[in-house]
């Protein structure tokens, strides 16, 4: 194991919107930052990225390269590509222990942790299904809802909250069908305020869905029904990617993300959090940065207060 010499002010673990705009923050205050990334972004198969003022319809993958290209102009930078693996209390610090396939094993120093992490997606079980995903099939309404404007969409998933996606999807499009695979739920009262917008609820269990080189054609039901569609909103269920931070204690919710306050903090000490690691989970691109950007300042501001001086009786 390569343990670094160095301690530095922060360790920002992931580089997503959430960690890189917390990272920029902080090495224009000076602060020597080391960001440490597995580079296997969830959102890697998306092509564009909607709703980031500037950036409106750039990928995913060029936002990260423009960022990290801005943050190679500061000397406090540092980006290591490498996979967290724990990370623990010490007495003074924080230790970071890495590890991943060419990468080496590693140890890291820092006094402050914020953590981006992000998410994993556990998606509906199709065969084909990512082969659209992130063309014709999305899981964020609010990013790419305007792209499938007024076309026949699917709202596909397993979860209880399906029709309150679809109604959102109703501002988009009036050819709407909830597709709850034989496992999602929609109960009566959904399913007639479904009916009231035009949407119709199917039921039954699907094997796949159905495409061609210009994108998704249709889902496929278990009988061999193919339901014509264009365009179709997939709700994945989410996973804090957080299992290295569990020697910390950190406070979670009951979905698993963690708990911070207003500005960023969570219930450890020097620990930071920002993005879809932080409760309530998943957001846009936009938020996710912006998120970054204050714990970024909760977190530079603690740094420059002096520590409390023990009680003398």
């Amino acid at each position: 194991m390569t343990a670094s010499s160095a301690v530095y002010d922060v360790a920002v673990l992931g580089a997503g919107p959430a960690g890189l705009s917390a990272a920029l923050n902080l090495v224009r205050a000076r602060r020597r930052t080391i960001v440490l990334d597995s580079n296997r972004p969830r959102n890697a198969a998306t092509f564009h990225s909607h709703g980031f003022i500037t950036r409106d319809g750039v990928s995913p993958l060029e936002l990260r390269r423009l960022a990290r290209e801005e943050l190679e102009e500061y000397p406090h930078y540092e980006f290591h590509q490498t996979v967290v693996r724990s990370v623990l209390r010490s007495e003074n610090d924080f230790v970071v222990s890495t590890k991943g396939p060419g990468f080496g094993t590693h140890q890291y120093r820092a006094r402050t942790i914020v953590i981006a992490t992000g998410v994993a997606e556990i998606m509906p079980d199709l065969p084909t299904l990512r082969a659209f995903y992130g063309t014709s099939i999305h899981s964020c309404i609010e990013c790419d809802g305007y792209e499938e404007r007024d076309e026949p969409i699917a709202v596909l998933g397993e979860t209880d909250d399906l029709a309150e996606r679809a109604l959102l999807l109703a501002q988009w499009s009036d050819d709407i069908i909830v597709f709850t695979n034989g496992i999602g739920v929609v109960d009566e009262t959904d399913a007639a305020a479904l009916a009231e917008h035009g949407i119709r609820v199917d039921r039954r269990p699907l094997v796949d869905v159905a495409g061609d080189q210009n994108g998704l054609t249709g889902l496929v039901t278990a009988m061999g029904e193919t339901v014509p569609r264009r365009a179709a909103f997939v709700r994945p269920v989410y996973e804090p990617k957080l299992e290295f931070a569990d020697g910390l204690g950190l406070a979670r919710d009951e979905a698993g993300y963690l708990l911070v306050d207003a500005e960023g903090r969570a219930s450890v000490p020097g620990v930071y959090a920002a993005g879809d690691s932080a409760a309530p989970g998943p957001r846009q691109l936009i938020v996710a940065a912006g998120q970054g950007a204050r714990a970024a300042s909760a977190l530079n501001g603690d740094l420059a207060r002096p520590p409390a001086r023990p009680v003398v009786d």
